[in-house]
């Protein structure tokens, strides 16, 4: 399943004509302790570049931006009662939600990891 990434620092896994969204080890660390996800509805549209969740942690409240455009089909309910697994398994456990691509030729325009991780090199 390839794994496309924002410089927002959301991640998006991709498989089929359906993705799995989370934001980044690197922007988990940014953030510091995870206290509370409002994620979007089972239903919800969503548009890439838009905000479409929060994050609130110990330093601030953080906008999620969707990587890509299309129809919520899941929420990670796991998060309701522990929002620290964005902490603690940023790239597993801690996925926000999952989409319907509306337009698999968005994901032209994301990194791969190798782009991501240079990108995160140079902040």
């Amino acid at each position: 399943m390839p794994r496309y990434f924002t410089e927002e620092h959301e991640w998006i896994d991709v498989d089929g004509g359906v993705g799995i969204v989370g934001i980044t080890d690197y922007a988990q660390g940014q953030l510091g302790d995870i206290t509370y996800v409002e994620l979007p509805g089972v239903g919800d549209s969503v548009t890439k570049g838009e905000s479409c969740a929060v994050v609130d942690s110990v330093k601030a409240a953080s906008d999620i931006y969707s990587p890509v455009s299309g129809r919520v089909t899941e929420t990670n309910a796991a998060l309701e009662d522990q929002p620290e697994l964005v902490n603690s398994e940023p790239d597993t456990g801690g996925w926000l939600y999952r989409v319907e691509l509306s337009d698999a030729g968005e994901l032209d325009s994301l990194m791969h990891k190798g782009a991501y991780d240079k990108f995160v090199a140079g902040l």
